[in-house]
């Protein structure tokens, strides 16, 4: 049988490498999961009670670009949080996790070919996944533009050749960033917008962990598309009720830009989409006009954070996250100190290599773990303090 090309050389995702890494060994202790970023506070009791009042949706196709509810109710979450007035019909589109969004948006807005050529997407190295494999399916170049220690775990976009700036038809960008909490800010993303409109290429702005900081709310770009009278086609944000709610089963986001990307958008979901089913929308609906909540989940954040900075400030080269809910931790080699980890303490994380790629003479993930703080605050901390001991001995 014969299969497409265009994913025959993809790396071995990061969970089935973990799980090969791993489980060749046993683990020292209780086992504590750290590795992925999976929301364990509670979510708000009542989404409970409002899926039960819509039950009934379950029995209709569910409208395609989301009920007129939900599409209000996330207009309404920009307008308070970004300033941006958005037209619910026209400028904003629901989406059946964010990942889906973030895969169909090149699918949807990027052309075959740009000034002639084969066409280039840039991302962050190191990324979100999908970001690659959107690239790939629609033919285009991946480029993975380093995050580091040096850019401030931010992409220097404007360093990538002008050859590949002329083909450039969409740049991904993570802020607050996954893995390393870095956050864009306005003079970041007025610099992109600014590239963008010279090199005419679209952002899409992955915003999915903006609603978790300590103090002060992160810039977003169509918040700075907006001030700047920009074409707010040139930006395409995407949110997702996971991280802001805790409720990564909901499966709710959201995808938000100009009149004209949102119509493409919207053509491709009538013939290729998922829509959330009622219910869920209806639930989506209320969490996305409830604030507090969204407080509640952020202070326990903050703990964690205070908890990190307690335990580890004194590990060199540690740095206190800005925002998320990841450590993103320097060690001598990912791996070992994985492998290290697990078989003397029993705490699961992640190796910074997995979410990057070789790139340039080099993987920009390799010197990290990645440590995620979802887990109730006693187990967080009892993770860190065996982080500490184990990896950084003082």
């Amino acid at each position: 049988m014969v299969y497409p090309e265009r994913f025959s050389n993809l790396p071995a995702h990061a969970w089935p490498r973990l799980r090969a890494l791993l489980d060749a060994h046993e683990g020292g202790g209780p086992t504590i999961h750290m590795t992925i970023g999976e929301p364990k506070h509670a979510f708000p009791a009542w989404v409970m009670d409002v899926i039960a009042e819509n039950a009934s949706g379950f029995n209709s196709y569910p409208p395609n670009d989301g009920t007129p509810e939900l599409r209000a109710a996330i207009a309404g979450f920009v307008q308070r949080r970004y300033g941006v007035p958005l037209d619910p019909d026209r400028n904003v589109m629901a989406l059946n996790g964010t990942r889906e969004g973030l895969y169909n948006a090149v699918m949807a807005l990027c052309p075959e070919t740009k000034n002639g050529q084969r066409p280039a997407i840039l991302m962050p190295n190191p990324f979100y996944q999908v970001y690659m494999i959107a690239a790939l399916s629609v033919g285009a170049d991946p480029i993975m533009v380093p995050a580091t220690l040096e850019n401030g775990h931010l992409p220097d976009f404007s360093s990538v050749p002008e050859d590949v700036l002329n083909r450039t038809t969409a740049v991904y960008i993570c802020s607050p960033a996954n893995p390393q909490g870095a956050v864009a800010s306005r003079a970041y993303w007025q610099d992109l917008i600014a590239l963008a409109e010279q090199y005419d290429f679209k952002i899409f702005a992955d915003e999915c962990y903006s609603e978790i900081y300590r103090d002060t709310p992160p810039v977003g770009a169509l918040q700075v598309a907006h001030e700047q009278g920009a074409d707010l086609n040139r930006v395409v944000i995407f949110h997702s009720l996971s991280k802001r709610s805790n409720l990564p089963g909901l499966r709710s986001g959201f995808v938000a830009s100009g009149v004209e990307n949102i119509r493409e958008i919207q053509q491709l979901r009538n013939f290729a989409g998922t829509p959330l089913p009622q219910p869920l929308q209806a639930a989506a609906a209320a969490v996305w006009n409830d604030e507090a909540h969204v407080v509640e989940n952020r202070a326990l954040y903050v703990e964690k954070y205070e908890l990190a900075d307690r335990i580890l400030g004194n590990v060199p080269g540690y740095a206190s996250p800005e925002a998320g809910f990841f450590l993103w931790l320097p060690v001598e080699s990912d791996e070992a100190a994985a492998v290290k980890l697990w078989r003397e303490t029993g705490v699961r994380v992640l190796p910074g290599g997995y979410l990057a790629q070789d790139w340039d003479g080099g993987n920009p993930g390799q010197g990290y773990i990645r440590a995620a703080m979802v887990a109730p605050k006693a187990e967080t901390e009892r993770g860190i303090e065996l982080i500490r001991d184990c990896l950084y001995p003082q």
